[in-house]
């Protein structure tokens, strides 16, 4: 887990809407900026011949925003949970390792669970910074981590303070503030993950979730 520094905001803790949904305990109806290197100037006698232009690569994919904010919160039924800058409830997986850390979640399953990327400094409320850390994910960009498991989003939470995500596949949970998992309401039969968007579209920052629940496997 790479060394972190991390900012304290003294302020209270915001308690999020639950949506209700599925199964006696109603489960709810549930950022790394790519930086384009300078091209270095060419200095010296003009060539005979014209130079070859060299342009800065491209980015295929877009820059996913940074999760800037952990802020502790309570929403109702599901209790304490970790949520963004935002309001959207945070999850961890069961598949993934905190000693050391590790995320095993990659491809289709980050387009489902979008990894809370940061750049080292994510502003906390309500939470220790002896917990917060990071894990380098396989693209190298910088993963927050809670008591070293590796946290996310999901895109089935249709509005902020949502929890649709508990549960899912067995092996996804809303994550407590000391990086353990909130099982106050566990959803039965474990739900199915909703599909990933199709590999053409373009994802915005919030992604809105898809409809229905889809085969998406284990994550």
């Amino acid at each position: 887990m790479a060394a972190t520094r991390f900012t304290i905001i003294a302020t209270g803790c915001a308690a999020a809407t639950a949506f209700a949904g599925l199964t006696a305990c109603a489960s709810a109806g549930n950022d790394q900026n790519a930086r384009q290197p300078a091209l270095a100037a060419a200095t010296g006698d003009a060539p005979s011949t014209p130079p070859v232009s060299l342009a800065p690569p491209t980015t295929t994919a877009p820059a996913q925003p940074l999760t800037d904010l952990l802020r502790a919160a309570t929403i109702p039924r599901m209790g304490k949970v970790v949520t963004d800058r935002k309001g959207w409830v945070l999850y961890r997986f069961d598949k993934d390792k905190a000693m050391p850390s590790k995320s095993t979640c990659e491809g289709k399953c980050a387009q489902v669970w979008p990894p809370a990327l940061t750049d080292g400094n994510p502003q906390l409320v309500g939470i220790d910074p002896a917990v917060v850390g990071t894990v380098v994910r396989a693209d190298g960009s910088l993963q927050i981590t809670l008591a070293g498991w590796p946290v996310y989003r999901y895109i089935g939470d249709p509005k902020p303070g949502a929890w649709k995500g508990q549960n899912v596949g067995g092996t996804w949970f809303v994550v407590s503030s000391n990086g353990k998992k909130n099982l106050t309401c566990l959803p039965t039969p474990a739900p199915t993950p909703v599909t990933p968007p199709a590999p053409s579209d373009n994802p915005p920052a919030d992604p809105t979730p898809t409809s229905g629940d889809g085969g998406t496997g284990g994550y």
